[in-house]
């Protein structure tokens, strides 16, 4: 059944609903679509709009229009106790502390099961008069287009460029050295001049296509306001009181051999797994971390313990606030890290560094916003960034934001589109 015949179905059976009292009701249709969910979305003209798909690929999510919004996850954690059980809210968390969590009004839902179409229908006076106005906003949408041609990058500017990349790693190696703390993740942010506007969402389905193994998101307030990334990093996820996380950090090429067993790298990974245990100290009953293991990226490669825990009781807000941002995103100790990146940093990370995922009242997850960019009319900023600690090297760094950085910024040069 194509979404076109999914959106007729749900139409059919808002126009059923004769209940003059308030409410909220969530109509799902099962469907087979013959397009991908991310050029649906891109047909669309209605914000906000989102996608999330999960690291194994078997979960994704396409919503678009706001039936509610909340700038906290508190705020949206409140809200869900309040709802039917199984109900999501989408979007994504600042390090700032700052969040763009909603509701949505229509999700392209895909899981174990297959995938439906789900429409949100909520009202605090009649949910007759929700159906009405439900049915004139999908008369509004549009059928699904084919995928926007990606421009290519005809100049890139780097913020800090590299001698200014030497000057902070080396100002962060002094600072380390001096005790102030014992890591801190430095950020470079990359502007490029494309040939053309840029879609958002194609240049996600083509990230989608070359590095497997990711979380790939899009949130997008507006035309041509957008954050997408293809992150290998989770924040959290919770299934009930369970939480799983992880320490990812310590990289080499691809190519590297040796990385399990490197010195600077070992000890940096034990920063961030040291960082999470303090950091969940009292919310949680036990917590085990695996042994180290690669994970093995298109243009690196990492170091990753998986951690696991027993929640004393689930709780997203205080999930997000304790684990965000993690050593692996900021240093540690978290608060003199982060006075060292705002002193520091020529730039806002704005959403880099932080969390985008879903919130439920069974079960959560946030993948951290990495390998990311930002759309901002006709500007695209990419983020990378890379852990300094003692033994750090400003070239070998330099290299490494490089290959981060090409996780996206390869797919705008001309040779990728020839």
């Amino acid at each position: 059944m194509p979404v076109a015949q999914a959106i007729n179905q749900i139409r059919y059976q808002l126009a059923r609903v004769t209940q003059s009292v308030p409410g909220a009701l969530q109509i799902s249709v099962p469907f087979a679509p013959h397009d991908p969910a991310l050029n649906w979305l891109a047909s669309q003209t209605c914000w906000p709009q989102f996608y999330w798909q999960s690291r194994t690929g078997e979960e994704s999510v396409a919503a678009c229009g706001a039936v509610e919004r909340f700038p906290s996850v508190i705020q949206a954690s409140r809200r869900l106790q309040t709802l039917p059980p199984g109900w999501r809210i989408y979007g994504a968390n600042n390090i700032a502390g700052g969040s763009e969590l909603f509701l949505p009004h229509l999700q392209w839902q895909q899981d174990g099961e297959g995938q439906q179409l789900i429409l949100n229908l909520v009202s605090d006076h009649s949910l007759q008069q929700a159906a009405r106005r439900s049915i004139r906003w999908l008369d509004t949408l549009r059928p699904t287009q084919a995928a926007a041609a990606l421009p290519h990058a005809v100049g890139v500017r780097h913020i800090p460029d590299k001698p200014g990349w030497f000057q902070r790693v080396d100002q962060a190696l002094e600072a380390i050295n001096n005790g102030q703390f014992d890591k801190v993740v430095l950020a470079r942010a990359s502007d490029f001049t494309l040939s053309g506007p840029v879609s958002a969402a194609a240049l996600l389905a083509a990230s989608q296509q070359i590095n497997p193994l990711c979380y790939h998101f899009m949130l997008a307030t507006g035309e041509q306001q957008a954050l997408i990334g293809s992150s290998p990093e989770r924040l959290y996820a919770r299934r009930g009181d369970l939480l799983q996380s992880e320490a990812l950090a310590g990289t080499a090429a691809p190519d590297e051999h040796g990385l399990l067993q490197d010195r600077k790298n070992q000890w940096e990974n034990r920063l961030v797994v040291d960082d999470i245990r303090q950091r969940l100290a009292g919310f949680v009953s036990r917590l085990n971390v695996s042994p180290a293991e690669l994970l093995p990226l298109r243009h690196l490669q990492h170091l990753r313990r998986r951690i696991s825990a027993q929640l004393l009781r689930p709780d997203d807000a205080q999930c997000v606030d304790r684990l965000q941002p993690t050593a692996a995103v900021a240093g540690l100790p978290r608060t003199a890290a982060l006075a060292f990146i705002r002193q520091h940093e020529p730039f806002s990370r704005d959403w880099y560094s932080g969390s985008v995922g879903y919130l439920s009242r069974s079960q959560s997850e946030f993948s951290v916003v990495l390998r990311c960019a930002q759309i901002c009319g006709p500007q695209l900023r990419l983020y990378a960034g890379a852990g300094i600690v003692s033994g750090s090297e400003p070239e070998l760094e330099w290299q490494e934001i490089e290959r981060k950085a090409a996780t996206l910024g390869s797919l705008l040069t001309r040779e990728n589109q020839a």
